[in-house]
């Protein structure tokens, strides 16, 4: 297989968008927040961004987020969502490249600034589309705080699965597609 196989590039972006959905119905339950959980869909936001690249990663993060807002019955969220994790996507990966620089592997800091950047991208996100479309500024503001305690989260996660993928045969094959 070709190095710029599209059918390989398509086939792991949806198998991320799968692993997205996935990931995002997993939650963790923690004190203290309005729904009482995380989800963990954000780890596979930034790892898919960061292993598939801005287009196919991006894209596989938008669709598996949304299509679980969807499957859960958040309607209203779809298109924010998908918005806001595909530009989540396209954040990380710019910077995760940007402090790279010439290295293939996959280092903690360049995951982590990027992981940052992404999650804040959600956080700020969330806070406008809550704002201007579904329950006005006040309301949005208190998932702030949720929302940085699933950052957090995710990001840690992020650095975990990456450096541990990093070792492998398999994200090796991905990134260089």
């Amino acid at each position: 297989m070709k190095k710029s196989d599209p059918t390989k590039k398509i086939v792991s972006a949806a198998l991320f968008a799968a692993l997205t959905f996935i990931a995002t119905l997993i939650h963790i339950h923690f004190p203290g927040m309005v729904t009482g959980y995380v989800n963990i869909g954000d780890t596979m936001v930034i790892s898919s961004a960061i292993l598939l690249g801005p287009v196919y990663g991006a894209g596989a993060a938008a669709v598996g987020s949304a299509l679980t807002d969807l499957f859960h019955g958040y309607v209203i969220y779809v298109p924010g969502t998908f918005v806001i994790k595909f530009i989540m996507a396209i954040a990380a990966y710019f910077v995760f490249r940007l402090l790279s620089g010439k290295h293939k592997e996959i280092r903690v800091i360049p995951v982590t600034v990027a992981g940052v950047v992404s999650e804040l991208v959600m956080i700020v996100g969330y806070f406008l589309y809550e704002g201007l479309f579904i329950v006005g500024f006040p309301a949005a503001s208190v998932g702030i705080y949720g929302n940085c305690v699933q950052g957090g989260f995710s990001i840690v996660l992020s650095v975990i699965l990456l450096k541990f993928l990093g070792k492998t045969k398999v994200a090796k094959s991905i990134l260089n597609q």
